[in-house]
């Protein structure tokens, strides 16, 4: 797994992820938590599975560049 996702794209699904689990928690809404719980793994482990399907790099610098 490469890193795919960079700073700014790492700064809002860490601002999404945390409202949407602030939310779903507030609201009983299981869809709201695993959303933004996956949307916070993805920024622990800076990789984005449907980025690596689609080729998509939003900044993270690899040994190559």
């Amino acid at each position: 797994m490469k890193c795919n996702i960079g700073k700014i794209d790492r700064i809002i699904r860490t601002i999404i992820g945390v409202a949407l689990l602030v939310w779903g928690i507030m609201n009983n809404n299981i869809i709201a938590d695993v959303v933004g719980g996956v949307l916070l793994l993805t920024v622990i482990i800076g990789w984005c599975p449907p980025y690596a399907l689609l080729g998509i790099n939003t900044g993270c610098k690899t040994k190559n560049d």
